[in-house]
């Protein structure tokens, strides 16, 4: 008797990859409650994996090892089920999840997610949307979704949404992963929290770079980032990315990131990767064509 919940071999495997916020400024408030942003992305080379086997049956089962996510909140179900009724296909799907990126780290773990899940099932159910289309629609399901879809470095405004493509340098980045999980909606909700930065244009973003205005409040309401912050700063400038608890340092080689990320505590976890401009998840469906 076949394993329901053992991934078949031939089954479709695309990569899911994590992102970095090189920098994220705060503009202001809107009438609607969200924030106007202007953030600055890059994917890295470091990645959740699902598995896409299709069903006759309509359903959508995703198989994972997240008890603390209920499946239907899960956003990768929410997606799935989301393109199965936008596109009208009577198709399900089985869905297998690899995880590898934090809960809550800030590069983007969910909302990678629930791309791969649009941008691979929109390929197994051979529906032929355009990246613009599952962009919009992954809108829907958050606000990283769409720079995920596209799969291209960007600058990005409004809530996230408008996506400028850019040129950055692949540097090797050492992430530091602290063990807290992080209230994105508590962060966005604190009074301290600066919401006045005046616009820039993608021009001195890239020539001068920024900061992430989220930082402030997140290491004061979180000693952990704190303390992740000033180890890292020890051998490299530390960045927050996003409102996550991972921090940062960027380097020219795998070598001297290599080399850091073995003098951090053993306690602390981390990984390292590099900065890509073309998501590893484009890299793979372009192969697939």
């Amino acid at each position: 008797m076949n394993d329901p919940d053992k991934q078949p071999t031939d089954c479709l495997r695309l990569p899911a990859p994590a992102k970095l916020n090189l920098m994220l400024h705060i503009l202001g408030r809107r009438a609607d409650g969200y924030h106007e942003l202007q953030t600055l992305f890059q994917f890295l080379d470091y990645a959740d994996e699902l598995g896409f086997a299709p069903r006759t049956d309509g359903a959508i089962h995703l198989h994972c090892n997240l008890p603390s996510v209920p499946h239907d909140s899960n956003l990768i179900v929410r997606a799935a089920r989301l393109l199965q009724h936008s596109s009208g296909c009577v198709l399900g799907a089985d869905i297998w999840l690899d995880k590898r990126l934090p809960l809550g780290g800030g590069i983007g773990g969910g909302s990678s997610d629930a791309a791969t899940t649009l941008l691979g099932l929109n390929h197994l159910w051979q529906l032929h949307w355009t990246a613009d289309r599952l962009a919009a629609l992954g809108l829907t399901l958050g606000a990283d979704v769409p720079v995920f879809v596209h799969g291209q470095a960007a600058f990005a405004e409004g809530i996230g949404e408008r996506l400028t493509p850019v040129e950055l340098p692949e540097l090797w980045f050492l992430v530091a992963v602290p063990q807290v999980a992080i209230s994105t909606a508590d962060v966005f909700n604190d009074p301290q929290l600066t919401r006045d930065t005046p616009a820039l244009t993608v021009r001195s973003v890239l020539q001068r770079g920024g900061r992430n205005d989220c930082l402030p409040v997140v290491q004061e309401r979180y000693l952990e980032v704190r303390n992740a912050l000033i180890l890292l700063n020890k051998f490299v400038s530390a960045r927050l990315t996003g409102t996550g608890c991972c921090v940062f340092g960027s380097f020219p080689n795998k070598g001297e990131a290599d080399k850091v990320a073995t003098q951090l505590p053993v306690s602390l976890q981390r990984f390292v990767a590099q900065g890509r401009n073309i998501s590893m998840l484009h890299r793979r469906l372009q192969s697939l064509h």
